[in-house]
């Protein structure tokens, strides 16, 4: 992966973060904000997150949680806050008032009377995606309402609007005409219980386009389509023609909106981004070449055909997750505009001349060593296999593949990359670097080319594994014996 480090500091730094938000304003185009998932098995500390984001010209920010040490760092930093209420929660605040109120104390008041610029609360994420087998169609609604409420009993409704994050998966065209749109037959009266609700409390309507994910599960799909560069074949649907998948999508659910009496509703582009490895369309240079393209349209301020004008948006994402789930795909744990230390993988122009997207900085590392396979160690050990399985189930080898940053490697580098991968998210702890004898422990840095071996960063408070499933079994062993001594002396 590419990386760009930053070259100014501290009023330099800060003049090129003006400006960006002076052109922005003046533009006349929506605020640009980005996606702040946790799902990392070693976080960069929030502060560090929130001086990312304000160093890059980020204006808001959008959450998955209400996590203390999150919201904590984005009391008077100035950045808008949209807080967002998991799924597994939403029986509970569908079912009980109380819960609805006391989230909303806790997680909202709280904060905002801290100088948390609280502006969105999210309800649920993606909760009607066809993939969740309706599991959540019973909740949402209830959900958003008790939220709703407990927002205009705590004064707060006129400032902080409730939306619910959909996928686009939402609505549909029967013809690929964004004029013949509708939402989804299935949950077509519960969708419209939502848009009236959010239109008559001054909500709006969250939407995720992924231009990606219609290429990864479709071979035939266009990939100029995907990009913004203007050689696609058009759509052509009556005045309008469309040369990008995200005009024509945005304008689709605009349609089903329209048909249904709201096409005046606010939209927000909750997600939008590319990953940049986990699969043959994944990588930084078509990465920076969708989101510079992205940043580049809204930034014009034109919109979309149906919708002229500005765009909110919040890019996805902001960081890397080594511990999302890889059920959609091995890209899911690389849609980070940065590293999971906060190396910026490409550049983006944020709208001003020779604007430099910034590093993290300050992060503290481990020390400079790494597990590999020992050079003595036969590739026909019968042991071997169960080994890799072993590491790749517990860390992460989504970069090993087809086409990806390591797919290059040889069989001995592949191993050790899943070696080493499980050595540094167990904070390389001598016993995470065992392997029934076939891995050692080396100083000499084995990434290349493309492929990082990354060296893990120091985490307070023990947030990393931690060895969980390294000692289980020897944590058991001394746990009985202990028992067994306890009762021998009673």
């Amino acid at each position: 992966m590419g990386s760009c480090s930053w070259s100014g500091h501290g009023g330099a730094a800060a003049l090129v973060v003006a400006a960006v938000m002076v052109f922005w304003s003046v533009a006349g185009v929506g605020a640009i904000g980005a996606n702040w998932g946790t799902q990392a098995s070693h976080p960069l500390p929030p502060d560090t997150v929130v001086k990312m984001l304000k160093g890059n010209g980020f204006q808001k920010v959008k959450l998955f949680d209400a996590e203390d040490g999150t919201m904590s760092a984005l009391r008077k930093s100035g950045l808008e806050v949209m807080v967002g209420i998991p799924n597994e929660l939403l029986m509970i605040m569908a079912t009980s008032m109380k819960a609805a109120e006391k989230w909303v104390d806790k997680n909202v008041s709280n904060y905002l009377n801290d100088g948390c610029n609280i502006r969105y609360v999210a309800v649920g994420n993606e909760p009607f995606l066809s993939t969740y087998n309706g599991s959540f169609l019973q909740t949402t609604f209830p959900a958003l309402r008790n939220i709703q409420s407990a927002l205009v009993r705590a004064g707060l409704s006129n400032q902080i609007k409730v939306t619910v994050p959909q996928n686009a998966d939402v609505y549909e065209s029967t013809t690929g005409k964004p004029s013949d749109a509708d939402f989804r037959a299935d949950i077509h009266d519960r969708m419209l219980e939502i848009v009236k609700f959010l239109s008559d409390n001054g909500g709006a309507f969250t939407v995720n386009i992924y231009p990606f994910i219609s290429l990864y599960i479709d071979a035939n799909f266009p990939a100029e389509y995907a990009f913004f560069d203007g050689n696609s074949s058009p759509i052509v649907d009556g005045s309008a023609t469309y040369t990008n998948m995200f005009d024509a999508n945005h304008d689709t659910l605009i349609w089903a909106l329209k048909k249904n009496g709201y096409g005046n509703l606010p939209i927000i582009i909750g997600e939008i981004g590319w990953p940049t490895d986990g699969d043959m369309n994944a990588n930084a240079q078509l990465a920076q070449r969708f989101n510079q393209g992205f940043m580049t349209h809204i930034a014009s301020g034109r919109g979309t055909p149906m919708r002229p004008g500005p765009i909110d948006a919040y890019l996805f994402s902001l960081i890397d997750e080594d511990e999302k789930s890889i059920q959609p795909g091995n890209f899911e744990r690389h849609w980070g505009i940065f590293t999971y230390d906060g190396i910026p993988k490409y550049n983006l122009n944020f709208g001003t001349p020779n604007s430099q997207i910034q590093r993290a900085s300050g992060v503290k590392y481990l020390e400079k060593k790494w597990c590999v396979l020992k050079p003595s160690a036969s590739l026909n050990d019968p042991k071997l296999p169960d080994t890799i399985s072993y590491a790749c189930s517990m860390a992460d080898c989504t970069s090993l593949g087809y086409k990806t940053s390591c797919g290059a490697l040889d069989i001995r580098s592949n191993i050790s990359y899943a070696y080493n991968s499980f050595f540094q998210k167990n904070d390389q702890d001598d016993v995470a670097c065992g392997f029934s004898g076939f891995a050692t422990t080396t100083g000499q840095d084995p990434s290349t080319g493309t492929c990082r071996f990354g060296v893990m960063i120091e985490v307070d408070l023990a947030f990393s594994w931690k060895l969980q499933r390294v000692r289980s079994s020897c944590l058991l062993v001394l746990l009985l014996a202990l028992v067994h001594l306890c009762l021998s002396f009673s």
